[in-house]
């Protein structure tokens, strides 16, 4: 073992409290030195798939020793969340890992986060590797503001519900999809969101076969039809087009701010937040003043 390795700390140097690790996504190198620091000296280890936390441990030539290794998924969040709190109320340090990314992100943690929480005790963040956030940076679409969607509902009623309330967010959106899925989503998307609408669809990120593509959701849905790529697959779409108001939504703008307001203040109000000319949100609430 190198010097590095060696001044690892050990069990027992780690603040108490529960510690979400985000562990790599593909890479094994992206894992951050904090995160190898919590993982070498928590007083228990938590993860999603205990193999996983354990390969990547030797990979980093970390020790599991005589620690606790306990299993927390989405079937047992509930029971683990017990042993945590056991854990935290005697004053350990818990780390939890996700197999892969951020924990709670699409991943099981949340009600240990909760359990925490309503008891009172610490919980920190050991940030890192995120699907999300690679894939939004490397889309070439704005990042100013998005939207994490989480993965695409399989039932068809579900979908279409999704789809809709998705199709006018003013965010760019970045959501899962399974390889098996992808080819529909994508043509759902084009029908729903509209056939140009620019997205990029992401996949294997940060391992040996990345791959993105990037087009307009109809071109993206066209190039995977009778295809299924293999891999995790992370989907991100421009936001939604700025829409022009109508005169009805301008005029029912201005009926309501004109209850409370003077005609200068209600069109300034009304301009600003649909968009409109002040002049002709003007010339309109001079009308309704005169009725």
């Amino acid at each position: 073992m190198n010097g590095a390795a060696d001044a690892r700390p050990v069990s027992g140097t780690i603040p108490p409290g529960l510690h979400l690790v985000a562990t790599p996504i593909g890479a094994a190198r992206d894992i951050t030195l904090r995160a190898l620091d919590v993982l070498a000296g928590a007083d228990v280890l938590m993860a999603e798939d205990t193999r996983t936390l354990r390969h990547l441990m030797e990979i980093h030539g970390l020790a599991v020793g005589k620690r606790p290794l306990i299993a927390c998924h989405d079937h047992n969040e509930a029971e683990a969340a017990e042993r945590m709190l056991a854990a935290l109320q005697a004053g350990k340090s818990v780390a939890y890992a996700s197999e892969a990314g951020t924990p709670l992100i699409s991943d099981p943690g949340f009600t240990l986060v909760r359990s925490a929480v309503s008891a009172g005790q610490p919980v920190h963040a050991v940030p890192g590797a995120s699907a999300v956030l690679a894939a939004l940076t490397l889309s070439g679409l704005p990042t100013d503001r998005f939207l994490f969607a989480g993965f695409v509902p399989t039932a068809a009623g579900d979908r279409a519900r999704y789809l809709a309330d998705l199709a006018t967010v003013p965010a760019t959106l970045v959501v899962y999809e399974s390889p098996r899925r992808v080819a529909r989503t994508l043509a759902e998307m084009a029908r729903v969101f509209g056939p140009d609408r620019p997205a990029a669809l992401c996949r294997e990120l940060t391992k040996r076969h990345e791959e993105i593509r990037r087009g307009r959701l109809l071109n993206l849905a066209e190039e995977l039809q009778g295809a299924e790529p293999k891999g995790e697959i992370v989907l991100v779409i421009a936001r939604a087009p700025d829409r022009a108001a109508t005169a009805d939504e301008v005029r029912a703008a201005l009926t309501n701010a004109l209850k409370t307001m003077s005609v200068k203040e209600a069109v300034a109000e009304v301009a600003h937040h649909l968009g409109v000319p002040r002049k002709d949100a003007y010339r309109m609430a001079l009308d309704l003043a005169e009725r």
